[in-house]
């Protein structure tokens, strides 16, 4: 389990405790899990795939931005 939390500059789309995520990487698709090694990379167009606890998904249409991995936290910035 860890921390996500998905903004734009002027609003938070998601922030809460998850399993997982995918995010369309810019060399294919990525998926973080908890404890991942410290990363940031830039997303290209695609949808994220956000599983909590329960097994539960949900889906984020993006059209690019940046995600930064860290102290079993990650944050996505559309």
């Amino acid at each position: 389990m860890f921390k996500l939390i998905v903004a734009q500059v002027d609003k938070t789309l998601f922030e809460g405790e998850i399993a997982q995520v995918t995010c369309p990487g810019e060399m294919g698709d990525l998926t973080v899990l908890a404890h991942h090694s410290p990363l940031v990379t830039p997303l290209r167009p695609g949808e994220l795939k956000i599983v909590d606890n329960a097994g539960i998904e949900t889906y984020i249409k993006v059209t690019g931005g940046i995600l930064e991995v860290g102290s079993n936290q990650a944050t996505i910035l559309l």
